[in-house]
């Protein structure tokens, strides 16, 4: 990775520099929150999933 910056900066490449690393922190944090909306979903689900259970142990339509 150091070669590579290294030869970007020699060639006075900064903006594609900067770009990559723009690019790769958007990226990382789509992924983040990609895997955080997965796991709120299933945290949403087992939340449902244990209301029906009580529902259904309590008797909704008794």
């Amino acid at each position: 990775m150091n070669d590579v910056i290294e030869t970007i900066i020699l060639r006075s490449d900064l903006a594609h520099l900067a770009l990559f690393l723009w690019a790769s922190g958007a990226s990382g944090l789509l992924m983040w929150s990609l895997r955080e909306l997965a796991s709120a979903n299933r945290r949403f689900d087992a939340f449902v999933r244990e209301l029906s259970r009580f529902n259904q142990r309590f008797g909704e339509g008794e």
